[in-house]
Formats: structure tokens, C-alpha cells, sequence
């Protein structure tokens, strides 16, 4: 069976393109999504994962719209080879039913690597060019004045009795953000009681 899935960043975006390609195509059923390709919760494709079977067929308009990055994408596409279930993006013309398609399909992925290693070297050298030269990037060190003041909420609430979660919920921040200024607070406290 031929698998379709399509999926826009925003809700206000139009799956119609994809749609038309994809019934073009021959696509059977058509899982379809309105959220950002980096959100990890996805849930027209969990099911489209869920129900595939030997021998389907996964297609999509375009690469970028089945995977989050990369490696996302080639994980999704090995486990599809495990299942069995061959992959198609109709505009990038790559099919994984056949040897070409694969080979197609991991020289794309070894390119994209290849580009993000060679970014990641001209930063390193953008990098220790400005430390050569006395300059410090990245972000400044500790907190930001609102930031503190959160901290100051945070560390009440905490010593009040709320759980770590509580407190992330009702300030709408992360537990990794929560913790970062209780430790930001007792480290303040240890300092005056050291001085």
C-alpha cells in the first residue's frame, strides 16, 4: 500500500500541494500534519509508524517534510528498511526500493554531513581567530537581571514545599531551567556565608 505523509510548519500553511503530489502518486491513505518539523511530538506520524506493514510504500513531496534533521531522517528510513517498507520523496526523485534510490538516498545524507562538519570547522576557526585577537563569543556568564528575579520566585516557592515540576508548570519554565536557579540562589548563599 502506498503511504503518504504530509506536513506544514504552522496551521495558517496549505497542505495542497503535497496533497495533489501525493494522490498523484498513487497514495492510498494520507497522514497529515500542521506542526513544526522540529517538534519531537508528532502524532499523524507515531500512527502512520504504527500501521505500517511489509511491503507499503512511504512517499513524500519532499525530504525535509518527514524528517526533523538528518538524523531523524535516517533513522526513519532504517526503520523502514526494517519493516521492510520502501521510501519515496517525489521531489528530491529518491526511491528506496531500489539500489540507485538507496545510494542516492545515503550520498544526500553523507553530503548534508559533510556541509555541518564544514561548519562546524569554519566556526571552530571563526572561533580561535577572535581569541587570537583577544575577543570572547558566547553567551555572557550568570543570570540577567529578570532572570534573577525568577531565581528569587523559584527559590520561595521551593522553600516553601513545591516540587521542582510544580514550580515549572506554574512559572511555565523548564525543570533544567527550575534547577539551574536553585542551584543559582544556594550558590549566592554560600558565598555570603562565606564572606
Amino acid at each position: 500500500m502506498k503511504i503518504g505523509y504530509a506536513r506544514v510548519s504552522t496551521t495558517d500553511q496549505n497542505l495542497d500541494l503535497q496533497l495533489n503530489a501525493l494522490q498523484l502518486a498513487g497514495c492510498e491513505v494520507v497522514f497529515k500534519e500542521k506542526v513544526s518539523g522540529v517538534n519531537i511530538d508528532r502524532p499523524e506520524l507515531v500512527k502512520m509508524l504504527s500501521q505500517l506493514r511489509k511491503g507499503d510504500e512511504v512517499v513524500v513531496w519532499k525530504l525535509d517534510r518527514l524528517g526533523r534533521n538528518l538524523s531523524h531522517l535516517i533513522e526513519l528510513v532504517s526503520y523502514f528498511s526494517t519493516k521492510c517498507v520502501s521510501f519515496v520523496s517525489i521531489n528530491d526523485k529518491i526511491d528506496t526500493s531500489t539500489a540507485t534510490g538507496m545510494l542516492v538516498f545515503h550520498i544526500f545524507c553523507s553530503l548534508a554531513e559533510f556541509e555541518r562538519a564544514q561548519i562546524k570547522e569554519r566556526t571552530m576557526a571563526g572561533l580561535l581567530a577572535a581569541r587570537i585577537k583577544g575577543k570572547v563569543g558566547g553567551k555572557p556568564k550568570g543570570l540577567s537581571e529578570e532572570a534573577k528575579k525568577k531565581a528569587r520566585v523559584v527559590e520561595s516557592l521551593y522553600n516553601e514545599g513545591y516540587g521542582v515540576k510544580q514550580i515549572s508548570e506554574q512559572l511555565k519554565i523548564s525543570r533544567t531551567t527550575t534547577y539551574k536557579y536553585i542551584s543559582f540562589r544556594k550558590s549566592l548563599a554560600y558565598k555570603s556565608k562565606a564572606v
